[in-house]
């Protein structure tokens, strides 16, 4: 057998729950490399409002080379019933960043899904023995950190909870495989790694400029400049979500109580303006139009 028929997506039906930002960005990943998705939402409206969003990032990944040549687009459906995950080979929850609520949908999800059917949260935070009460079958759930957008970058943290299979482990680095994508596997822990390093770092940018110490270009310039930060961390951050950025950073200072993860006044008022970065057409830059 050929190295590229290897990595061909025999098999594979992921679903997705969650049709926002980051569901939206990777069911655009799982599409592209041949796969079919059932992507679930709770209303008709969300979900032709991700329709919309993904034949865009589909066109996107193609111009930037980041689809395989000559594979056909897997097959889309949208759903509002979340039995309809039920044959899924895989269920990957991308839900808002709350973990009452994701646990209330991973039961949910658990309850429908064949037995053996990885169950796989996309949390930048949540540690996966939390999430793991709420599910009829601990050993199948493990997390994934997807980074946006999920359908360029090539690496994916995988964190394995104290009671996450091996047979789980084996099946998410293989459907990651599949999508070309390198799975780095890390142990449970609030924020795991690049979210217990990262968030802090784009909270401590947030609280300088807040403080008067520098403007936001400033704070990106230097750091992209002096210390190599590929986008600069507030740059970084209207692309996160500042919502999600800040939920995430409620979860860790909870959880840890590092006070550098108490998510800063400016980023709190920027939440509450409705200035949630790219998304919503503003953040701490201006985008001129919400992300669609």
């Amino acid at each position: 057998m050929c190295p590229a028929a290897m990595n061909e997506p025999i098999g594979h039906q992921v679903a997705i729950v969650g049709a926002g930002v980051m569901g939206s960005g990777i069911a655009t990943l799982v599409l592209g490399h041949g796969i079919p998705v059932v992507l679930v939402d709770v209303d008709e409206t969300t979900l032709d409002d991700a329709r919309g969003r993904i034949t865009q990032q589909l066109r996107h990944a193609q111009l930037m080379g980041a689809l395989p040549a000559g594979r056909a687009t897997g097959e889309l459906v949208t759903t509002v019933s979340l039995p309809e995950v039920a044959d899924a080979t895989a269920v990957i929850e991308a839900i808002t960043e709350a973990p009452e609520a994701k646990a209330k949908v991973l039961a949910d999800i658990s309850a429908v899904v064949r037995p053996g059917t990885p169950l796989i949260s996309n949390t930048s935070g949540i540690p996966i023995a939390e999430l793991a009460d709420a599910v009829t079958r601990p050993e199948e759930l493990l997390g994934t950190h997807f980074m946006n957008p999920s359908y360029l970058i090539k690496m994916v943290e995988v964190s394995r909870g104290p009671r996450t299979g091996d047979a789980a482990v084996d099946a998410v680095v293989a459907l990651l495989g599949a999508m070309d994508r390198r799975a780095v596997l890390v142990q449970d822990a609030p924020g795991f790694v690049t979210s217990r390093l990262l968030h802090p770092m784009i909270n401590a940018a947030a609280r300088i400029v807040g403080e008067g110490t520098a403007t936001v270009e400033a704070v990106d310039e230097l750091m992209e400049g002096c210390l190599g930060h590929p986008t600069g961390p507030l740059r970084t951050g209207d692309l996160i979500g500042l919502d999600n950025l800040a939920d995430s950073l409620a979860v860790l200072y909870e959880r840890t109580g590092d006070e550098a993860c108490k998510p800063c006044d400016l980023l709190l008022a920027k939440v509450r303006d409705g200035d949630l970065g790219r998304k919503s057409g503003r953040g701490f830059y201006s985008y001129g139009k919400a992300m669609s």
